[in-house]
């Protein structure tokens, strides 16, 4: 499979038609009259249709800075802007999508279950060129793709990326559009896949100008945490997103996105339909992965428009098991854990239409789902940022403990995920980072302190206060990973067994895994389950978890290849006692037996 040119894939923005010539288009039904900007103060009227689309044909090429000009009185950037010349609110750019020259252009991805996933923040790891001086080690470690935090065009130099507004555009303060695309190529060469995680659920409160001009892309009878939900019953919106997801597949080659918060989509229909054209526009024989974040465990999408769900539930149970924190969202797994904990490792879901700590009914039966449905992990940007001080897991839970999570983590069928620096086991924090000004700073920064005021220990506003201000320059500096420091000996026990658990993952499950099913769990104890997963090959992978402060009576030990043990407990397991905080994983050939 060679590359070819990337073709037109969207009817909004800029589009490049030859080096001299791009054709403008501004879908603005809300605006009397449209013209566009170019620089050096040019205006040129645009031509409007009778469904609000207006054009124009202009001669300029690559490089030029533009913006539209609405009703005579508001400049703003294009909303399908490809690049920036500066932040949300300055020039957009024409951009050539065919300008970089791909050399590993024979790539076609890699098999879903093949997946090892390490999420990071482009900013705080020392942008495109920092992750490229990483990728050798990564793949070397274990790991088969990257996940990149979203890279939309932002407000200010660093941003989570949830609060992006134009979603075309890679954010500026990173590098070009080619940049990226250097990066991509280059974790191909190494046999890397490049996700990125996309938000078509709101845009960000500072940039968005399409309430003036477009405020049919909104409706104010359903309310999202973000505002007035995206009206995808418009045939105009739906191509805004799904046209964009095609971008970043088709043009920047990524090799999946991992979807955001997807319960705030009010229309059902939308999400199937974006996997169907995906589908359709991608090359035979080319993997590309479509991943959910979702509240709703709606697990109907996974049976065939989307590979995989990020599984919440998994890491709220572990967690809770792993640290004794039940406040917040962990107060719907703090009762009855060791069941949870039954029903996560022997069907995926926790919540299969069961009522939440709210009495609301959540989720959908995961039947006939494969373990590879679900991306597990102990930490990811939420799970660490969300926390007042941006703990990491070490940071909370016991050694033993944490080993014996990290052998479900990377040895179970699920797919896992891990959260940049946790691989060499950084105490560094994560925290919620942006670079607002102004009212909305002090907004954000209220805002942020006020979400904790239902936990106990931050119920007086005066210890809030002690909460990083989400702007200070420090709180993006203190959330840096410090790569360099991975060498040091204090490292390396972590290192060493993530590089331990990862070969025998590699060697031993991953050939196994396409065609796997749950076989079911069961409880040993409090804090404690057996769980069995049949693999392809008819061999059955065996867990034996106990996260509790006591040993557990057990049965007799299996006649099967013992794969991992956390700790070293030949002797108490011949006694049909698995000892506290222990993980032991085998793999049974049921057909020598």
């Amino acid at each position: 499979m060679r590359m070819q040119p990337v073709p037109t894939t969207t009817q909004h923005g800029a589009t490049l038609l030859n080096s001299k010539e791009t054709r403008f288009n501004l879908w603005a039904p809300d605006a009397r009259i449209v013209a566009l900007q170019l620089e050096g103060g040019e205006t040129i009227p645009m031509q409007v249709d009778d469904k609000g689309w207006y054009s124009l044909r202009a001669a300029c090429g690559a490089g030029t800075r533009y913006s539209f000009l609405i009703d005579n009185e508001l400049v703003v950037p294009d909303p399908a802007s490809r690049a920036q010349d500066g932040d949300v609110h300055s020039a957009s750019l024409v951009v050539d999508p065919n300008s970089y020259t791909w050399r590993n252009t024979d790539w076609h991805g890699r098999p879903w279950h093949e997946t090892v996933l390490y999420e990071l923040h482009v900013g705080a790891y020392g942008g495109y060129r920092g992750i490229e001086s990483s990728l050798g080690d990564l793949a070397e470690l274990g790991i088969t793709a990257i996940e990149l935090m979203p890279l939309a065009e932002f407000p200010g130099a660093c941003n989570w990326g949830y609060d992006g507004v134009l979603p075309y555009a890679p954010d500026a303060s990173y590098g070009s559009p080619d940049a990226l695309k250097q990066l991509i190529d280059t974790a191909h060469g190494h046999g890397l896949m490049v996700f990125l995680d996309v938000v078509y659920n709101h845009f960000g409160p500072d940039g968005n100008y399409l309430g003036r001009y477009a405020k049919h892309f909104f409706r104010e009878d359903q309310q999202t945490p973000w505002g007035g939900a995206i009206d995808f019953r418009r045939q105009e919106v739906r191509d805004f997103f799904i046209d964009n997801a095609l971008m970043w597949l088709m043009e920047y080659r990524f090799d999946g996105l991992r979807l955001d918060a997807v319960h705030a989509i009010t229309d059902r229909s939308f999400l199937p339909e974006l996997s169907k054209r995906v589908r359709a526009a991608v090359e035979p024989g080319r993997h590309v992965h479509l991943v959910l974040e979702n509240e709703h465990n709606q697990a109907s999408l996974l049976q065939q428009d989307y590979v995989a769900q990020w599984n919440d539930d998994g890491h709220n149970i572990l967690h809770v098991l792993m640290t004794g924190e039940c406040q917040g969202y962990y107060a719907d797994y703090c009762q009855d854990t060791t069941q949870k904990l039954v029903r996560f490792l022997g069907e995926g879901f926790i919540y299969q239409g069961q009522q939440n700590r709210r009495g609301e009914s959540r989720g959908e039966s995961t039947k006939g789902l494969p373990p590879t449905a679900f991306v597990l992990f102990l930490q990811n940007h939420d799970q660490i940022g969300n926390r007042a001080f941006g703990e990491r897991l070490i940071s909370l839970a016991k050694p033993d403990t944490l080993r014996a999570a990290m052998a479900l983590l990377l040895l179970s069928p699920m797919i896992p995920m891990l959260f940049m620096g946790e691989e060499w086991g950084s105490r560094k924090p994560f925290f919620f980072f942006t670079d607002h000004h102004g009212e909305l700073a002090d907004a954000v920064r209220e805002g942020r302190r006020n979400e904790f005021a239902e936990f106990s220990e931050f119920a007086d506003p005066k210890i809030r206060q002690r909460i990083p201000d989400p702007n200070a320059a420090s709180t993006f500096e203190a959330s840096c990973p410090d790569t360099t420091s991975k060498d040091e000996p204090r490292h390396g026990e972590w290192l060493a067994l993530h590089r331990q658990l990862l070969s025998i993952r590699h060697n031993e499950i991953v050939p196994r895994l396409p065609g796997s099913s749950f076989l079911g769990a069961s409880a040993l104890g409090e804090a404690a389950a057996l769980a069995c997963w049949k693999l392809g090959d008819g061999s059955v992978l065996r867990l034996e978890l106990n996260l509790g402060d006591h040993e557990v009576c057990i049965g007799q030990e299996p006649e099967a290849k013992l794969l991992f043990a956390s700790s070293a407990v030949q002797q108490e397991r011949r006694h049909n006692r698995l000892p506290a905080r222990t993980a032991l994983v085998y793999l049974e050939d049921t057909n020598v037996r």
